[in-house]
């Protein structure tokens, strides 16, 4: 596979990730050698198609984020012209993005999460679903996007359900004190435990993952010895029980407010880890050896359509 079409942008809420992910990916691509044509996808798919089919490249690499990119959209798209594409294929990504029916899966796989409730807009303005603290966050969001934290003494709950922007079903979940850790995955190798501290906010938001200065990566994690593994066993498991394939990124809530070892919890699987400039994926690849250019050939590598 020697020239390769990059998607990025899109029409999520994070598009301008994608543009930054894109941008990285398209130069690694090149210092790898390959011939990489970018397409900028928008809203009108015919476009897309049109110029893929004009492009006519050996694969895809997709650096889409969010809706449309990650839940199986695009991949069932490049399914149907037969295009190779990095990262999961259509069912596993769906799988991946939908929180309610990714913990079912893990749950099914034995694998530690949250406890969770699925309540609509009604019921979250009225009150409180679960104790406090609890979380709010759509079930078909990535990024953080939508996410709230509510503790004690908050009374923001009724304002979120009135601006809620992300469907009529709202996901809330126990809140799981402590650190957030971050496992990447290539194939059925996990590459180290990252613990991230968030400077900009209460919790890893979007700005904390995003911004300069936002968070800071302590990698590898300086964790009890037992919970890194398992941290690092139970990202591959996830991985397999959901049918992903190439790179993806397990996030874990770790409690160890009552010393070490703590409790670990799954959060969830990113079928589409960023790759910007403050991205986890690729700072766990440099510690494993592996450079960005490499990386990005590896993800070509592994490219193909289907399940």
């Amino acid at each position: 596979m020697t020239h390769i079409a990059v998607l990025h942008g899109g029409i999520s809420a994070e598009r301008e990730v994608s543009l930054a992910s894109g941008a990285q990916c398209i130069a690694a691509l090149r210092e790898a050698g390959f011939e990489v044509t970018p397409i900028d996808v928008g809203a009108d798919l015919v476009a897309t198609i049109a110029a893929l089919r004009a492009a006519r490249p050996d694969a895809v690499f997709n650096a889409l984020h969010g809706s449309f990119g990650e839940d199986g959209c695009i991949q069932g798209v490049l399914d149907w012209m037969g295009l190779p594409y990095t990262h999961s294929g259509l069912r596993a990504s769906a799988l991946a993005m939908d929180k309610v029916a990714a913990k079912a899966v893990f749950r099914a796989a034995g694998l530690p999460v949250a406890p969770h409730r699925l309540v609509d807009l009604a019921e979250l303005a009225a009150a409180d679903p679960l104790p406090r603290p609890f979380v709010v966050k759509p079930v078909n969001e990535g990024s953080s996007v939508g996410v709230h934290v509510l503790r004690h003494g908050d009374n923001r709950r009724a304002e979120i359900a009135a601006n809620w922007r992300f469907g009529d079903i709202v996901l809330v979940e126990e809140y799981i004190p402590g650190r957030e850790l971050t496992v990447g995955v290539l194939g059925d190798r996990a590459l180290a435990v990252t613990d991230i501290l968030a400077d900009a906010g209460e919790f890893y938001d979007y700005d904390s993952k995003y911004a300069a200065g936002g968070s800071r990566h302590m990698l590898p994690a300086a964790i009890d010895a037992g919970i890194y593994a398992q941290a690092m066993d139970v990202a591959v498991a996830a991985h397999q029980a959901l049918g992903c394939r190439g790179a993806t990124r397990a996030d874990f809530r770790y409690d160890d407010t009552a010393g070490e070892p703590g409790r670990l919890v799954l959060l969830e699987v990113n079928t589409q880890p960023g790759l910007t400039p403050t991205s986890l994926l690729p700072e766990q690849a440099a510690l494993a050896g592996i450079a960005f250019p490499a990386l990005c050939a590896w993800m070509v590598e592994q490219a193909r359509h289907g399940p």
